[in-house]
């Protein structure tokens, strides 16, 4: 977990990164960082806390090395974006922030960085050796999501409130840890991968006829995202309900929103939600609702991914999970939330989540 907590902090930690490598050329040494590795070998479960850790494993990255360079420069050019950000009091998203590293050396036709991954990772990277978060470094990544609900934040000094935002909701900012909770008047938080099934739920107002929250992202959620879902279940008390496909990229989703992922381990304990339960469609669900027409057949990729999350040590354990990874790979299909619209289009939002909610079907 990052332990810097603000600007003057930030600054003071950058400035000694920039100081350790210009005592290095000072003193004749090959420039170097140490960066703790961004790996599954060097990622654990921890069993007590039931969140992926990483672990002390570290690598040296050295200037005058033809392998180590490329990554080293890039590092070392985050950390001068990162420095000119804070000294401005200004934000850049993740794709400005490339754009402002995307540059060609002097004197060569190769450029500092060529994709945003390359850009992405070196910010990642600083995360690590300055032990300050992307947000406090001053690098956002885009709006993804949307809320509504009976709760009212301040934000910015402007008060929101997320039950009268129209069809669109409010948009969960990248940084989320200044915003103030003045008002939650909720159950529990149905978070969902597509906007498609929050726009039905919204419309329908499942988040008052239920007295709930409703967040959804596009595929994986953002770290901002996780971050308020995290806030709310830890500051409000409010159980987290997660709604996927049918399908292992969905209960990936799940996984990471619950225990944590493998690239952003180091962080886990500011974004995993332990105590998450599965909401979304199971291979029960399939059979009760009869949409076994509506099935999308497997294809190799869509094995090998079950494989790999049937083997996580999280789930290993869990006989609930393992005898959806056995039905769902017997069945050698997946199928998506937007086939219960077949049962009618507002089925989801009258009979099937509260239904499965009144009735506890959840798998933990």
């Amino acid at each position: 977990m990052f332990q810097l907590e603000n600007k003057t902090e930030t600054k003071k930690s950058l400035k000694k990164v920039g100081e350790k490598v210009l005592k290095d050329i000072e003193t004749g040494n090959n420039p170097s960082l140490e960066v703790p590795i961004r790996a599954l070998s060097n990622v654990k479960f921890d069993e007590k806390s039931k969140m992926l850790t990483m672990g002390k494993a570290t690598a040296m990255r050295y200037f005058f090395n033809v392998a180590h360079v490329r990554k080293f420069v890039q590092t070392v050019e985050a950390a001068a974006v990162a420095k000119e950000l804070l000294d401005v009091d200004k934000h850049l998203s993740l794709r400005e922030a490339f754009y402002r590293m995307k540059r060609t050396l002097p004197d060569s036709n190769i450029n500092l960085v060529d994709e945003q991954v390359e850009s992405n990772q070196a910010i990642e990277d600083l995360e690590l050796i300055s032990n300050a978060s992307r947000e406090l470094l001053h690098i956002n990544a885009n709006k993804m999501g949307s809320v509504a609900g009976k709760v009212v934040v301040e934000d910015k000094g402007d008060r929101v409130d997320w039950s009268k935002l129209g069809s669109g909701g409010w948009s969960i900012p990248s940084n989320v840890e200044e915003i103030e909770f003045k008002k939650v008047n909720a159950k529990f938080i149905i978070y969902m991968e597509k906007a498609a099934e929050w726009e039905r739920l919204h419309e329908d107002k499942v988040w008052e006829k239920l007295n709930c929250v409703i967040v959804s992202s596009q595929g994986q959620a953002t770290r901002g995202i996780r971050r308020i879902l995290q806030r709310l279940h830890i500051e409000h008390k409010l159980p987290i309900y997660v709604l996927t496909d049918f399908d292992p990229y969905g209960w990936y989703i799940y996984s990471v929103l619950k225990f944590g992922s493998i690239s952003l381990a180091h962080i886990s304990e500011r974004l995993a939600i332990p105590e998450a339960k599965f909401l979304g469609l199971t291979a029960d669900d399939i059979e009760k609702y009869d949409l076994k027409k509506h099935l999308i057949k497997f294809e190799e990729v869509d094995f090998k991914r079950l494989d790999q999350i049937a083997n996580y040590d999280w789930f290993k354990n869990s006989k609930d999970w393992q005898r959806q990874f056995k039905l769902m790979k017997n069945m050698r299909s997946k199928a998506e939330l937007a086939a219960l619209s077949s049962k009618g289009i507002t089925f989801i939002s009258e009979k099937y989540l509260p239904e499965k909610i009144k009735n506890r079907d959840f798998i933990d």
